[in-house]
């Protein structure tokens, strides 16, 4: 029953605090993308109809086709002369095989219709929150190597498949990837993810001040900005934390702010102190083994949260075109 209990109560509360999310799209009208699987385009390639099935590709991929060779898979391109020996030595290789049957079987036709349709309606929020800005003209599902999860080029997002295929795949474990780490690599964060990097792809922000308060403004308008787009996905999915986590953090929210505000720590610049609180891991070590990793970016998605909620006005590209975080701090009125 507390189990039942704490459940609810969490609903409740991620349901209250994306309600101004939740937007009518059932009017917004965008440009299609074409759902294109180069996965198995690409497992179609052999001996004798290789040049005949490359034309092809290139017709139908465009250019992302070559930037698909050449930054995932790592080959020169089609005007190299290893080009066909290295596209048939990626397909034939045993690993790659294994993970794109396991591909088949994890993305079957029903579940790449509800990924499509999941992004369709992503792509309908995105043009009801920035209307003035283009869409993607392609989405294509590929598989990468476990070199990439996503990429926005070329106005086509090229998703890698293979980076999502469940916490107990054994290719993870093969690559000794991090247990914090390949907990967000299954099919529920592909969404969240997919949403994060074209955010991220369309308000780049590389001029940067190094204070901690304008991280935690940064990354607290990107979440914000997923939420915006996923708004019926769970807080967890989007910051990637698990429920205990998320849980933990809802609790001590008084106790982490205090953290941050007291020493005036939101204006250190101090970069071991912001990698600390940035970056990813399995917790946030200065603090406890129980506090969640990341802690400046979920703090920072609650003041942003609170800024929107005290300023009406404000629309979304305007908020994510607001350079001053001490302007969206000291608006936010953020006092848990």
């Amino acid at each position: 029953m507390k189990n039942l209990l704490f459940i609810l109560s969490l609903f409740f509360f991620v349901s209250c605090s994306t309600d101004d999310l939740k937007v009518d799209v059932s009017g917004i009208e965008v440009k299609l993308p074409e759902f294109k699987r180069l996965d198995a385009d690409l497992f179609e390639f052999n001996e004798l109809n290789f040049d005949a099935h490359s034309s092809a590709l290139i017709n139908s991929y465009g250019t992302v086709y070559q930037k698909y060779l050449m930054n995932p898979l790592r080959i020169a391109g089609t005007e190299d002369s290893l080009y066909k020996a290295s596209v048939l030595a990626f397909i034939r290789d045993k690993d790659i095989q294994s993970a794109h049957a396991e591909i088949a079987k994890r993305y079957s036709d029903k579940k790449m219709q509800d990924i499509e349709d999941q992004l369709l309606d992503c792509i309908k929020h995105y043009k009801y929150h920035f209307p003035k800005r283009t869409t993607p003209e392609q989405v294509i599902f590929c598989q990468t190597g476990w070199n990439y999860a996503f990429a926005y080029v070329d106005h086509s997002f090229l998703i890698g498949l293979d980076m999502y295929l469940g916490e107990n795949s054994a290719f993870y474990k093969m690559l000794s990837y991090p247990q914090y780490q390949v907990k967000k690599m299954s099919a529920e964060y592909l969404l969240p993810d997919v949403a994060r990097g074209w955010v991220l792809t369309e308000f780049d922000t590389p001029d940067l001040e190094n204070t901690l308060l304008n991280h935690c403004i940064y990354y607290g308008k990107l979440f914000y900005a997923v939420n915006a787009l996923l708004p019926e996905t769970h807080d967890s999915l989007i910051i990637g934390y698990t429920g205990a986590q998320l849980k933990y953090c809802n609790a001590y929210e008084k106790k982490i702010w205090g953290y941050f505000a007291e020493k005036n720590r939101l204006y250190e610049n101090n970069l071991e102190l912001v990698r600390e609180l940035t970056g990813d891991g399995p917790f946030t070590g200065s603090i406890s083994k129980e506090c969640p990793p990341r802690l400046a970016m979920w703090v920072g998605w609650q003041i942003v949260k609170a800024y929107m909620k005290n300023n009406k006005t404000v629309s979304l590209e305007d908020v994510m075109l607001e350079k001053s975080a001490t302007k969206i701090l000291n608006k936010s009125r953020y006092r848990p």
